[in-house]
């Protein structure tokens, strides 16, 4: 939309039009004592040169871009190709908003059915929706989803699905008299499947597991999967870190009925706090019970390939109180990036991204180790781990911001016993030298 300005005379016009002397008589209704009565308290007015300068000397305030960071805990860096945000503003993408116009959206719903066709064989399902905000609000959907596939109201939650999605599930369960039980872990940070084998699940609607797990942990989902093989309960696996996919086996290989996670890994910046892409798949036999919407492919009536929304099951579109979710749109502008990433990447170079983020990883619990670390879990893990820094977490991070380096996620509130423990992810973003110094870093403070 172009921005063009009222000219005092515009204005006049439209006040005399409507019969208001002045713009201030159409806030009549406000009362004075709520009202500002005094001018805005903003600078003057910048030429294009001074903005620009302005706008730089903000962003040298954010300290990713000169500082080397070793931060994920569901939010992870990767380097987006200069494609990806060019293709995104070509036209043949109408909108990035709801379709609502099958004709002048083939653009969008051709994106999103591509999306939903990528994201259905990363995950090993058999359908996938068009998207969802992010990955918290995308599990707790997928709860309320095992909620009405089985007519059960409880849930077997794992203590290592990362804590921010916990709150975000209940913050969604606790008007629906939902009852979650914590799955504990064991010494090796996997889900403890010996208490799902000896838990009662006769009136349980779902077991959730996140793997590769909050503390990078990578799950073995097909054991979980055995454990659950007498119960009815749907077992929805959670991520946060999709590029693992590209990897190891899919939640669908092993098991899953649900899958519900985080994608902002493919072609979404960090950018304080966002963009997120939610991503959800399931079993084809539960399709209608997917939240939000699918879009599919048919013929037009001249006999040519067009896309369509097939199921859009929310209670705008007619449902009201039959809906399975109030999700009122999708990330069709995220999904699109996704789309393009993915494709610029192909099969083998995702494997191969993912292999080498599995590598520099590996390369930092060696260095970090050496340095006089300890690594509390002996487990498999992708792009993050957990380490237990021999020296006090609050100066290791205070010697890191004078180095310009920006360290883990202190964890050890989550994790008993392990006093200094930090999470710590590294991704292609990452090279040898900025470890091997986060790792003399700590090598001094020990």
């Amino acid at each position: 939309m172009r921005y063009i300005p009222h000219t005092p005379d515009d204005i006049r016009k439209m006040l005399d039009s409507i019969g208001v002397g002045e713009i201030s008589e159409l806030f009549c209704a406000i009362p004075q004592n709520i009202r500002l009565n005094k001018a805005l308290n903003i600078p003057s007015p910048m030429s294009e040169k001074e903005l620009l300068e302005h706008l730089e000397n903000l962003s040298a305030s954010n300290l990713g871009h000169s500082f080397a960071c070793f931060i994920g805990g569901g939010a992870h860096r990767h380097y987006v190709p200069a494609a990806v945000d060019s293709l995104l503003s070509r036209g043949e993408f109408f909108t990035a908003y709801t379709p609502y116009q099958p004709e002048v959206s083939q653009g969008t719903l051709q994106a999103i059915f591509e999306f939903q066709t990528m994201i259905a064989r990363l995950l090993g399902m058999e359908a996938a929706n068009a998207s969802m905000y992010d990955g918290a609000s995308a599990l707790a959907e997928a709860i309320l989803m095992a909620a009405r596939v089985t007519k059960k109201s409880k849930a077997l939650i794992a203590s290592s699905i990362n804590p921010r999605y916990r709150q975000v599930v209940e913050t969604y369960l606790q008007f629906h008299n939902f009852e979650l039980t914590t799955l504990p872990i064991r010494a090796d940070g996997r889900v403890d499947s010996d208490f799902i084998s000896n838990a009662d699940l006769s009136e349980t609607a779902a077991v959730v597991v996140q793997s590769p797990n909050y503390f990078g942990v990578i799950e073995d989902l097909s054991h979980i999967n055995s454990a659950l093989r007498e119960s009815k309960a749907q077992f929805i696996v959670s991520f946060t870190e999709a590029l693992a996919y590209g990897l190891i086996k899919s939640p669908g290989e092993c098991g899953a009925d649900i899958v519900a996670g985080e994608g902002a890994s493919f072609g979404m910046p960090v950018s304080f706090g966002g963009p997120f892409l939610g991503l959800f798949a399931a079993r084809k036999k539960h399709a209608r019970m997917i939240p939000g919407r699918l879009v599919g492919q048919t013929l037009d009536t001249n006999g040519k390939k067009a896309f369509v929304l097939t199921l859009a099951t929310r209670e705008q579109h007619i449902r009201r109180e039959k809906a399975t979710s109030n999700i009122c749109t999708n990330q069709a502008l995220c999904a699109l990036a996704c789309v393009i990433y993915l494709s610029l990447h192909g099969k083998s170079g995702l494997a191969q991204l993912a292999q080498a983020n599995l590598n520099l990883a590996e390369y930092a619990k060696d260095a970090l180790v050496r340095a006089g670390a300890k690594l509390p879990f002996n487990t498999p893990t992708f792009n993050e781990f957990v380490v237990d820094m021999p020296c006090d977490v609050r100066r290791l991070e205070q010697a890191c911001y004078e180095q310009k380096l920006l360290p883990g996620i202190s964890v050890d509130r989550l994790l008993s016993g392990a006093d200094n423990a930090m999470l710590v992810n590294v991704t292609e973003l990452n090279n040898k030298d900025q470890i091997d110094k986060f790792a003399r870093i700590v090598a001094k403070l020990k």
